[in-house]
């Protein structure tokens, strides 16, 4: 395929005037962005590559990645699902031994790269609104997959720190010094860009491939987040309109496949492609199969009580968790390349996949008194696992059972996979009583705490507490 170089060069100079701190923003003098923006939307092509360079984005972004500092390890840490190796990296093990301080450069990291991915994003959709030069079709799909970034980026802030500036520009100015906004307001503009991506979005991907977003990509993460919000109503709807979308999406019975690039499980993925280099596996890979002749350099294990709760006949058992004799150690084998140079690209990273539309789906069943529904929706990953269905070994299961065994599935089902389990233990309530024994947790510690250099910027902030 040939490459415009005009059009990489524009998407460039674009990232390059956006991708900058809060603190180089106050330093610079005037908006320098206009000549790039009027060239980056002079015409559908560039707009595209624009986007597709948010995307691109996504996969080297701290948060969003995969790797050391991204919610999927981070998040895991804090959980109960998953350890570091190396007790003597402090800044690590305070995630895990939910110790974090304030200066953490881990905890920085997630917050700053989040942050930058909204600022693209809003740069983005500026520059759509005051085009007029690409057709009006395309403007809009295009806001749609800006706004579903921006929305699952905040998803992340909110749940991780609570309170977090909603920003919804690039002024700099402003958003300098822009103080957190409550919860409840940015679950809004949450719903707000998700509803509009759902009602502007293409069922199809633009891209031909699930790693750009299209209108089940935002229905099913509204579903998600409609289940926290508990509108059982709204996200048993949305989750049962993806699910019956079969033309593109199947539970697969192979659990070897689900994680291969486009499977027919993934609803959105995030391609490798985006970190711009010769490697071709995933970020998660990376950081959680553990290579059987350079162990050495392994940095991941799962906690064993991860794995105590899978079943001795659990397929999942087999197939997603490795272990590895010399260190003694299981670990996540969801992803089966570790390193890897060859292409076409064999593995993408897994954000949104039908597995977890069942899981929600049983839950809204379940809360709506639909208990029956609720067991056959569970049944069909119970089913895949090799487990025996609850529709013949216990069909009268009460609701507070059932209520159990559907958290029990998302853990087994879901570990390793971006923070999963910590926002459930959190929305559960039983997160004190799963981590009460230990010497260092307080109930404050459900939350990680606004980053200190964040704080010395913008006097408007306010630290959570317990920091």
């Amino acid at each position: 395929m040939k490459i415009n170089i005009s059009i990489i060069r524009s998407i460039i100079l674009l990232l390059l005037s956006l991708n900058f701190s809060c603190e180089d923003q106050v330093s610079i003098d005037a908006p320098t962005d206009k000549l790039v923006r009027k060239v980056v939307f002079s015409n559908d092509q560039t707009a595209i590559s624009a986007m597709n360079g948010i995307y691109n984005e996504l996969y080297q972004a701290d948060f969003s990645s995969g790797s050391r500092s991204s919610v999927t390890v981070l998040a895991g840490l804090s959980s109960d699902n998953v350890l570091y190796f190396n007790s003597m990296n402090l800044n690590m093990m305070e995630f895990q031994d939910h110790e974090i301080a304030p200066t953490n450069p881990g905890n920085l990291e997630l917050w700053s790269s989040a942050y930058n991915i909204i600022y693209l994003c809003n740069s983005f959709v500026e520059g759509l609104t005051n085009s007029t030069s690409i057709e009006i079709g395309l403007k809009q799909q295009l806001e749609g997959e800006a706004r579903f970034v921006r929305a699952f980026t905040y998803f992340y802030l909110v749940n991780l720190y609570d309170k977090v500036p909603l920003i919804l520009t690039t002024d700099y100015r402003v958003n300098a010094l822009k103080p957190q906004a409550e919860k409840e307001e940015i679950y809004t503009q949450i719903e707000d860009d998700l509803q509009f991506s759902s009602e502007t979005l293409n069922t199809t991907y633009r891209n031909s491939e699930k790693t750009s977003v299209n209108k089940y990509v935002a229905k099913a993460f509204l579903a998600r987040v409609y289940l926290f919000l508990g509108d059982w109503q709204a996200s048993e709807k949305l989750s049962t309109e993806v699910i019956q979308e079969t033309a593109s999406y199947e539970i697969l019975d192979s659990l070897d496949d689900v994680f291969l690039a486009n499977s027919r499980e993934a609803i959105w993925q995030i391609s490798p492609i985006g970190g711009g280099g010769i490697a071709s596996n995933t970020n998660d890979g990376s950081m959680f199969v553990i290579d059987p002749f350079f162990s050495f350099f392994s940095t991941l294990k799962l906690d064993e009580s991860l794995v105590a709760e899978f079943s001795a006949n659990d397929l999942r058992r087999e197939k997603w968790i490795g272990y590895n004799a010399s260190l003694k150690a299981y670990f996540s084998h969801k992803y089966k390349i570790s390193a890897s140079s060859k292409f076409p690209i064999q593995e993408y990273s897994m954000a949104l996949r039908l597995a977890e539309q069942y899981l929600i789906r049983a839950e809204a069943r379940l809360k709506m008194d639909r208990t029956q529904e609720a067991v056959e929706d569970l049944d069909v990953i119970r089913k895949r696992a090799n487990l025996s269905l609850l529709t013949e070994i216990n069909p009268t299961i009460s609701g507070e059972a059932l209520l159990r065994e559907i958290y029990t599935q998302r853990r087994v089902e879901l570990f390793t996979e971006w923070g999963h389990r910590w926002f459930d233990l959190k929305r559960s309530g039983h997160i004190d009583t799963t981590f009460n024994k230990s010497p260092t947790w307080e109930i404050t510690d459900r939350f990680y705490p606004i980053p200190s250099e964040e704080i010395s910027k913008n006097p408007n902030l306010i630290q959570n507490d317990g920091y």
